[in-house]
């Protein structure tokens, strides 16, 4: 087995890496698609070099984000999976749009993951008041509200948003 944080090619998903594994089974995250869970003897898994040092600043904070539980992990609903998102406009004439549920997905976890470190940023901010962490923690909770459209996504009922229930 590679140890966590070693990077692999896989046949179907590409380069990625290790976050999680047991004695049969690694889970790996793949940029542009998220986790996904394999058995660690398919054919065509193997280890692979780490990709070339990109913006620094950008790969430490998805350190971070992964040291803390923020790295993405929640998982599409797998009947979703490959799917595809249509917008069809009101407007006759006009083209329709197409876009991958995986891809909006992705977006959807980074939006929340980024709406769980701005609420520890407010939590943590030592110039603000009580009130004003209250008054914005309040906010950021009425923005989780507005993304429960989204839940039919996730897999697990724990990824999933919650809004203040008003």
């Amino acid at each position: 087995m590679l140890p966590l944080g070693a990077w692999l090619d896989h046949p179907q998903y590409g380069r990625g890496r290790v976050t999680g594994h047991n004695d049969t089974r690694y889970i790996c995250v793949f940029p542009g698609l998220g986790l996904r869970e394999f058995d660690s003897h398919e054919p065509g898994v193997k280890p692979a070099p780490a990709p070339p040092q990109g913006d620094p600043l950008k790969t430490a904070l998805r350190e971070v984000l992964d040291d803390y539980g923020f790295g993405g992990a929640a998982e599409l609903l797998p009947r979703f999976a490959g799917g595809e998102l249509i917008v069809r406009p009101g407007k006759e004439g006009t083209k329709e749009q197409r876009f991958p549920v995986d891809a909006l997905f992705h977006k959807v976890v980074m939006v929340r993951d980024r709406l769980r470190v701005l609420e520890q940023k407010i939590n943590g901010h030592d110039k603000l008041s009580d009130a004003e962490k209250v008054e914005l923690q309040q906010y950021v909770t009425r923005c989780y509200g507005s993304l429960t459209s989204f839940n039919v996504l996730f897999r697990r009922e724990e990824d999933k948003f919650h809004g203040s229930g008003a």
